[in-house]
């Protein structure tokens, strides 16, 4: 049985010591053109900052990192280095791959419990970006934006920035104190943040593009999706539920039989905390098939050893509620059918299989709207997404957008947001060189 309460949701994954640090880094091979780095969307230097812990230069390992992510500390808790870095390493086909995201959070836990400054920045420039949104994607392209003398401000709409890694990470993973922790990192930079401002409600694009230089917008998904079933209003959101327990002492309210609609890494984490709420029975439930499912392997495998149980191939219809109290989840059995605009088969209601599961707390966590905001911008969009180029330039000239909100192909991840705003932050650095040398 799992702890539970807050004890239950301390971060699952300890730090290593930093004698299993020495160890686990003299196990690395070194690889010249290392798989490792090749697989890491941010392409970190991974033997090279490993080599560095293994001669105790500590200090040296975590400037490699930051070279490469200015997010190292919030990527080496929550990227899937299963299916990344590690699920590359050479080691791996016959030994233990190297524990590549466990030694980068003793690098990073090394500089920032020191308080190290090791990221050099250029000279002021004189040019003014705004970013918009302090998600990963943001706080990335500010940080990187900074350190090449540019003058940045990020603008936020919520209270603490640092976007999902602050309020939509569950803190097994990422506690909220890692999250913020990073964007004082990325503020003593020079970085400036503005939060309570709403893209859209009192700042516009508009009024950013007369003040600033170059745009760049950051601004994550909206709302959890509706599932347009009768009694949704009984419907916890995800979302919501896992901001909870990351932010509030006693946690979110939690029921005793539960179901959570969705089967992607927030159900997961919405069934964690639920059961680590203490919660006796905790069901997910999911309209396709195991094989469908969108959660990585790893994340599932712990799922089931958290004692959670599933319903595939079963669609909620609506909730079943006697007033304010929810007593059950009306669904239907479905069958799969033709592959959908996803790739995936789609499924199909089963005539007259209609059941009731019981429960007293519905969770739904069945991806995110693409807002409406973006096309009232004046961005051209693609599946609801805004649309950018190569550059990561939207239709606007001079405005660059990254994250979630282009991720029209391929799954969104907060690594790769980190990505995008590296590369929109050269794009951008370019893109002001252009305009001076155009203007001198």
């Amino acid at each position: 049985m799992p702890k539970t309460g807050n004890e239950g949701l301390a971060e699952h994954i300890p730090p290593l010591t930093a004698h299993e640090a020495f160890v686990e880094a003299n196990r690395c091979l070194f690889c010249y053109d290392a798989p490792c780095a090749h697989a890491c969307p941010t392409h970190i230097d991974i033997p090279k900052f490993i080599r560095k812990i293994s001669t105790e230069n500590l200090t040296g390992s975590a400037r490699t990192i930051f070279d490469s992510n200015l997010l190292g500390a919030t990527c080496a808790r929550v990227c899937p280095v299963q299916e990344l870095c590690e699920g590359a390493c050479v080691l791996g086909s016959d030994h233990k791959p190297i524990m590549i995201g466990r030694l980068q959070r003793f690098s990073m836990d090394h500089a920032y419990s020191r308080g190290l400054r090791v990221v050099e920045v250029a000279a002021p420039t004189g040019r003014r970006v705004a970013v918009v949104g302090s998600g990963p994607a943001g706080l990335s392209c500010a940080g990187e934006l900074a350190r090449r003398g540019h003058s940045v401000t990020v603008f936020e709409k919520r209270e603490l920035a640092g976007g999902l890694s602050t309020y939509g990470i569950i803190s097994l993973r990422e506690p909220v104190e890692a999250s913020l922790a990073e964007v004082e990192m990325i503020r003593s930079l020079g970085v400036q943040l503005e939060t309570g401002i709403e893209l859209g409600a009192g700042l516009t694009l508009e009024d950013l593009n007369g003040r600033f230089d170059a745009v760049f917008l950051g601004l994550g998904l909206g709302a959890t999706t509706s599932m347009e079933i009768a009694g949704e209003e009984h419907v916890v959101d995800g979302l919501g539920y896992i901001e909870q327990s990351k932010l509030t002492p006693e946690g979110p309210k939690t029921g005793r039989n539960v179901v959570v609609i969705g089967a992607g890494n927030t159900a997961i984490d919405c069934a964690t905390i639920a059961r680590r709420q203490g919660a006796p029975q905790v069901t997910m439930i999911y309209r396709r098939s195991e094989a469908e499912m969108t959660a990585y392997l790893h994340e599932y495998d712990f799922i089931k050893k958290e004692g959670v149980a599933f319903r595939f191939l079963t669609q909620p219809v609506g909730v079943v509620a006697d007033g304010d109290l929810v007593t059950g989840l009306r669904a239907v059995r479905v069958e799969l059918g033709e592959p959908d605009a996803s790739g995936r088969r789609a499924p199909r209601a089963v005539p007259n299989s209609e059941f009731v599961i019981a429960a007293d707390q519905v969770i739904k966590a069945v991806g995110q709207q693409k807002p409406a905001l973006f096309t009232k911008l004046g961005l051209a969009t693609e599946r609801g997404y805004i649309k950018v180029n190569e550059e990561l330039e939207t239709s606007i000239p001079g405005v660059f957008a990254g994250g979630d909100c282009v991720r029209a192909k391929n799954a969104a991840s907060t690594v790769m947001a980190v990505q995008d705003g590296k590369l929109a932050a050269e794009a951008i650095h370019k893109y002001l060189r252009r305009a001076e040398a155009n203007h001198g």
